[in-house]
């Protein structure tokens, strides 16, 4: 096929999203490289994402880009690709959040070196939605996303709090420091790891390199933030169970999770690719489904648009502090890492995907 059939073709799927290929306005892109039409045609969301990162093509603003693309449904029509078919082929085939998974998937992420994430998080290192309601920065919108959950927890002195997937330690160090809790967190990332036990040495905290599938132990409550994304829907009611299993009666479970509108069975294969190996977002239907008969749902907040909001800053934060860190990083990296945060902003200002905070209870039914 000619290069000028393949053009046409890209143009048409771009201009459901109101994009156009030398266009002068932000979300429209430039480009580089006449191989991109035959790469994003026959390699779909792979071929974009790459072709990005190889500098084929640009756009001033890729997050507005992506939020038009998604809006119009436009990202299934470039992503409709092969890739896409062996991705959830392996997804249903497979366990890919099984024991043996998860810690090279969770470490090919969050042990790419703390520096990275020092410049582009907030002081407390928090790696999830921040709470902008009152906040003017995103100090201040993760210390209140924190105060938020603590709250909502009925959280006390002396009790005792698990945190399943605790990052850096920022909620086990606040909820100790603020609440007088005394907190374990788990983590299957080992730069988190020693970290988090640096930070929180002198507190009651304990963070642990452990599976949630292990505990079997009791907490008065429960929290996980940002983790169940990485859970797989095959380990979802396992999941749930295990939380059940270790709640104390008249415990609180607080779960955020960013989530998709539809039931999938995997991930973007870009995205599984270069950012969040083995990772998917869950719908509603497979939260309820891995919870019934186990927890109350008592309350359900929607932050997807606190999360555009926070990505930005991240972003911005990242970009700041670039200078720093491309001796290490190099080029590729920071065209693939400004791709998956902008890309993200786009996904929740199109309101394609959710971030939900939910407050569950023990259902004894």
């Amino acid at each position: 096929m000619f290069v000028s059939d393949l053009k046409t073709r890209v143009e048409h799927l771009l201009a459901l999203g109101d994009v156009r290929i030398g266009g002068d306005r932000p979300w429209d892109i430039s480009v580089h490289d006449q191989r991109f039409y035959s790469r994003v045609l026959g390699q779909g969301s792979i071929g974009l994402g790459e072709s990005y990162m190889d500098g084929w093509w640009d756009c001033p603003q890729l997050d507005e880009m992506f939020s038009r693309m998604f809006r119009a449904d436009g990202e299934h029509a470039l992503g409709s690709a092969w890739q896409n078919v062996v991705t959830n082929f392996r997804a249903i085939l497979l366990n890919l959040q099984n024991r043996t998974r998860s810690v090279p998937n969770v470490r090919e992420h969050y042990d790419l070196g703390n520096e990275l994430y020092f410049d582009m998080l907030d002081h407390r290192l928090v790696y999830s939605c921040g709470n902008w309601e009152r906040a003017g920065n995103l100090d201040e919108a993760q210390e209140a996303k924190l105060d938020f959950v603590c709250r909502k927890l009925g959280l006390a002195a002396g009790q005792r709090i698990l945190d399943i997937g605790c990052g850096w330690g920022s909620f086990a160090k606040f909820a100790a420091e603020k609440y007088g809790a005394a907190v374990v967190g788990l983590t299957l990332s080992q730069e988190q790891a020693e970290f988090g036990r640096e930070k929180c040495a002198d507190l009651p905290v304990e963070i642990r390199l452990q599976d949630y599938r292990e505990l079997d132990e009791q907490f008065d409550h429960i929290v996980s933030l940002g983790m169940f994304e990485h859970v797989g829907y095959k380990n979802y009611r396992t999941y749930m169970r295990v939380v059940r299993r270790c709640l104390k009666e008249g415990g609180r479970f607080f779960l955020e999770s960013i989530g998709s509108n539809q039931s999938r069975h995997a991930t973007d294969p870009w995205i599984d690719k270069y950012i969040f190996p083995g990772s998917m977002l869950p719908s509603i239907k497979q939260v309820g489904k891995a919870m019934e008969g186990l927890f109350i749902a008592e309350e359900l907040h929607n932050w997807g648009p606190y999360y555009d909001r926070t990505l930005m800053v991240w972003f911005r934060n990242f970009q700041e502090h670039w200078n720093e860190l491309q001796a290490r990083y190099g080029q590729r990296f920071y065209r693939m890492w400004k791709y998956y945060l902008l890309q993200s902003a786009g996904l929740f200002r199109s309101r394609a995907i959710q971030d939900w905070e939910i407050l569950l209870t023990p259902c004894d039914l």
